[in-house]
């Protein structure tokens, strides 16, 4: 599997993997995390833009889909009910999400975040337990809440290397 940014291009099939993902999450008893159609094509088309959004690719097809950034996210500036593992620059990961018949998608995704940052924070749904067990798996800490700007809390995670 390799990594690449994403391209304009790439956005019917990124869309694509992105309504699984919901739909999966739906089945799966987490009903309210990315509603209303979130992420939207014209927020993906902005990562996209922002050199952010990157696709994950196996035998020259899209697998999965993430967004990374370095630098200060405004929604971790303060945790509550706990602490982040150190105040040093991180990268962040948002939105990842995989076709669902590719094993490992995520956890390489993941990965590849941790080779370009050796300190990596994320978050999720309190609802997405699926989530929830690969970072645990992938050797996440679970740190303590954050909230989105519309206010929503999460979960949120770090990893040092």
């Amino acid at each position: 599997m390799e990594i690449r940014e994403t391209a304009i291009s790439d956005l019917d099939k990124v869309m694509e993997i992105y309504e699984k993902a919901r739909q999966y999450m739906r089945d799966n008893g987490n009903r309210n995390q990315w509603t209303n159609g979130y992420p939207s094509s014209e927020l993906i088309i902005k990562d996209i833009k922002d050199k952010s959004s990157y696709v994950c690719v196996d035998d020259q097809q899209i697998v999965g889909v993430f967004r990374f950034t370095l630098g200060i996210d405004p929604t971790y500036v303060h945790i509550y009910e706990g602490n982040w593992l150190n105040d040093e620059p991180y990268g962040v990961v948002h939105r990842i999400a995989s076709a669902s018949k590719k094993m490992g998608v995520a956890s390489h995704c993941l990965n590849w975040c941790l080779n370009q940052c050796n300190n990596i924070r994320i978050d999720t749904h309190e609802d997405n337990y699926i989530m929830q067990n690969l970072l645990k798996k992938n050797g996440y800490t679970e740190c303590g809440i954050i909230y989105l700007e519309s206010g929503d809390a999460r979960i949120a995670y770090h990893k040092v290397k």
